[in-house]
């Protein structure tokens, strides 16, 4: 794992620039102001490999947590994080101790129930198939 130095500097940009997401391995920094899981959802669809990155983001759900394994970052910081963002996160060996909030969930925008990216990855334990599932829920959304 990565010195807990960029962690802590990912997650210093991530309060005083207001970004949604930031990923930092040394002099490289990725940054995003986009909501959801859509700028995660980019990288991992582009291939990008952020091996040996920190990870700082304002809301870490269970879905955000395997785009964040298939993206192959050493440890993420998280404002708010869900239990089973936070479960995803240590069994696939990513740093996740620290954090502003652990949450039982992660509600909608309008806190009127869940997330539906958590509910939409909530039976599944494989990146690859909660990828899948992202994607469906996306479309399903998009198309309503």
């Amino acid at each position: 794992m990565n010195d807990l130095n960029d962690l802590k500097k990912a997650a210093q940009l991530l309060k005083s620039e207001k970004y949604t997401c930031v990923l930092k391995k040394g002099d490289s920094v990725y940054t995003s102001k986009e909501r959801g899981v859509k700028p995660l959802l980019e990288l991992v669809e582009h291939g990008k490999s952020f091996k040996g990155y920190s990870a700082a983001d304002k809301t870490v759900g269970k879905a955000a947590a395997f785009l964040y394994v298939l993206l192959g970052v050493d440890c993420v910081y998280a404002d708010i994080i869900s239990v089973q963002a936070y479960k995803v996160l240590k069994e696939n060996g990513i740093y996740a101790d620290e954090y502003g909030l652990l949450t039982d969930a992660i509600l909608n925008r309008s806190r009127t129930g869940f997330c539906p990216m958590e509910t939409a990855v909530k039976g599944t334990d494989d990146p690859y198939e909660a990828l899948s599932l992202i994607k469906n829920k996306l479309k399903e959304m998009n198309n309503t």
